[in-house]
């Protein structure tokens, strides 16, 4: 992990936490449905769309860091941001 910060405007940070709020909310109903002794299938098919949530997540947040901190860093001459960008993308690819 990076000690780097990024600010980031209402819009975004309001998008996100949105977003990260939902699949808290989801991760909770997954543990009451364990709980509560539901069908395998049932529970899975949840976990399932936890995955596509965070998937989503990953994608917003990705889309918005290409857009601001890469552009940035390019526009600044500053080319390491284009390694630390392929890093990442082999890190959510596995």
């Amino acid at each position: 992990m990076t000690n780097q910060k990024k600010h980031r405007g209402e819009e975004e940070f309001k998008s996100l936490t949105n977003r990260l709020n939902r699949i808290e909310g989801q991760v909770r109903g997954v543990r009451k449905m364990v709980e509560n002794d539901a069908y395998c299938v049932d529970i899975l098919t949840q976990v399932s769309a936890i995955q596509a949530a965070l998937n989503a997540f990953n994608k917003e947040l990705l889309g918005n860091h290409i857009r601001t901190c890469v552009a940035e860093g390019i526009r600044a001459g500053n080319d390491g941001v284009v390694e630390e960008l392929i890093c990442t993308l082999q890190k959510l690819m596995k």
